[in-house]
């Protein structure tokens, strides 16, 4: 992952509605939401949630398949664990960490 794929990555998260969206799809894993299901779980207009889900999906964190006459939405998790291996990839390197990258860090 280069500066700029990251740049963008981290633009597309930082609007709370898209960073939602993906968290929401995160939890339904490789099974994918439509749209519509998307938009009832998180409270937001569907017409609002597709310019969200563009972002997303142009910044390379969210996949979109058509089945039929829906679209299903996935989090791309490779995607997601480059951004998170770009933010990691010098950790440590002029001091031993003090905490363990591998916890999960409370919101």
């Amino acid at each position: 992952m280069n500066d700029a794929d990251a740049i963008a990555a981290f633009g597309a998260l930082a609007q709370d509605h898209r960073l939602a969206t993906l968290r929401q799809l995160v939890r339904a894993g490789k099974t994918g939401m439509a749209a519509g299901a998307i938009a009832e779980a998180i409270g937001l207009a569907p017409s609002s949630l597709s310019f969200h889900l563009a972002q997303l999906s142009q910044a390379g964190l969210v996949t979109q398949e058509r089945q039929h006459r829906t679209i299903i939405y996935r989090a791309d998790f490779a995607a997601i664990q480059t951004l998170v291996g770009y933010l990691l990839e010098n950790c440590c390197e002029a001091d031993s960490c003090t905490a363990d990258p591998t916890k999960e860090i409370s919101a």
